[in-house]
Order: structure tokens, then C-alpha cells, then sequence
């Protein structure tokens, strides 16, 4: 299994690309993705690098926790941790500069379901 830093290396260098993959793998959450890179001012590629930093600064334990626990047996772990860093960055709850979603600190963190698990 690759290295943490690896997986964040891959996933930042992946985020050019991440969105034409995204369009047509899961064209809502890439519509999602692409309105709030609109509301911020940035390309949905520095969308997606933002998200990984951000998740990388910002995530609970419990996203790290379920995160880790669904790359373990994915085939393409980059893209999932992607996937699952710009999710959690749609969704998080938190201050009004750092959330697209409402605001509740009450939530459960990516235990609730947020993140996607891995195929087999």
C-alpha cells in the first residue's frame, strides 16, 4: 500500500485531470464541484487542490479514520482519496469561509457516510 504522502502527492498532481474523470464517473458531484470552484473564483482543478489541502489541515479524525479504511482495498487508492477529499470539502460543516454546507457542529464527522467505500 502506497505511503500517506504519496496518496496526497497523487491526488494533488491528479487534479487537472480529476475533473473530465469526474464529469463522467459522477457528473452531479462534478457539477457540485464546478459551482462552488465558480463562487470561490477558481478553476475546478484549484478546486480540487484546495480541497485536498484543506482536508489535509482540516479533517477530523473520523475522516481520516473512514478514509483510510476505504482506500485500503482500492485499485486506484489516488483518485479515491481524491474523490473523497473533494466530497468532504462540499460537505463539511464548519465556518461560513471554509463550508458550502449548512452550518451544524453537531454532525458526525465522515463517519456519516460522506465518503464513498471501495469496490472490490
Amino acid at each position: 500500500m502506497p505511503m500517506l504522502g504519496d496518496l496526497l502527492a497523487a491526488a494533488r498532481n491528479s487534479a487537472g485531470t480529476f475533473l473530465a474523470w469526474l464529469e463522467a464517473s459522477e457528473p452531479v458531484l462534478a457539477a457540485q464541484m464546478s459551482g462552488a470552484a465558480v463562487q470561490l473564483g477558481i478553476s475546478p482543478g484549484g478546486y480540487a487542490r484546495m480541497a485536498v489541502a484543506d482536508f489535509s489541515r482540516f479533517a477530523s479524525e473520523e475522516d481520516w479514520a473512514t478514509l483510510t479504511s476505504s482506500l485500503r482495498d482500492s485499485e486506484d487508492p489516488g483518485t479515491l482519496c481524491l474523490l473523497a477529499m473533494v466530497h468532504w470539502r462540499l460537505t463539511v460543516s464548519g465556518c461560513g469561509a471554509h463550508s458550502h454546507a449548512k452550518q451544524n457542529h453537531d454532525d458526525g464527522g465522515a463517519a456519516d457516510g460522506r465518503f464513498p467505500t471501495a469496490q472490490a
